[in-house]
């Protein structure tokens, strides 16, 4: 079955309000408050500590990495707390992957937000059942952008891997799909830092309602 699979932050949903506001109670308990701003949205989409190690470099902390490493936890738990506040899916992403579905495609995600914190995610924003599989940051060993994860969506979604193709907004989602062999579409409308066309992806949405089209150009 041809495959559609989708990351998720930046790609289906603004995740980065929730995401910063989950860094910066951090800071708060350390006491140095709101460090991160809606200007670091960018850092935000790369992950918890990637943000932490932002806001503690802006802190001048001595050893950013260790404490990185110590307030992940905490990190996780603030943001599952409040995990759907700020995060709203793009605008036409519902409209697109429901029109995937109903020309025959298979659709997945493949995040590297750990899943249980994905699958409450999509199930708050009511668009759970729209996937097959949703496979996370920790649900195998490895993570992207080595392709196994995307493999394993792919399996689960009950695609095949030679008519698949992966949906993403940053560099590890090209890499991903390159280590994959397969095609990639990239969005040009996620706060994500990187030179997306630079990434020369096969193919570039600038709103969901052209995925149909260029998904059917690469895969049929």
């Amino acid at each position: 079955m041809r495959t559609v699979i989708f990351d998720l932050d930046g790609t289906l949903a603004d995740t980065s309000g929730d995401l910063l506001a989950a860094a910066n109670a951090c800071f708060a308990a350390m006491g140095a408050g709101a460090l991160l701003t809606p200007a670091d949205a960018g850092t935000a989409l790369k992950g918890g500590k990637a943000m932490l190690k932002l806001g503690l470099d802006r802190m001048g902390h001595p050893r950013v990495i260790e404490e990185a490493e110590r307030w992940y936890p905490r990190l996780l738990e603030a943001y599952g707390s409040d995990i759907s506040t700020h995060t709203r899916l793009y605008p036409g992403a519902v409209e697109a992957v429901e029109a995937l579905r109903a020309a025959g495609y298979a659709t997945g995600i493949c995040t590297n937000k750990p899943e249980a914190l994905a699958e409450t995610l999509m199930q708050r924003l009511g668009a759970r059942d729209l996937f097959g599989s949703l496979v996370g940051a920790d649900t195998l060993p490895q993570r992207k952008p080595d392709p196994r994860p995307l493999f394993e969506s792919i399996r689960r979604a009950g695609g095949d891997l030679s008519r698949a193709v992966l949906v993403g907004d940053t560099a590890t989602d090209r890499n991903t799909a390159r280590a994959a062999e397969i095609p990639c579409i990239l969005v040009t409308f996620g706060p994500g830092d990187d030179d997306i066309p630079g990434l020369d992806p096969e193919g570039l949405i600038a709103h969901f309602s052209e995925l149909t089209d260029v998904v059917a150009r690469l895969i049929g």
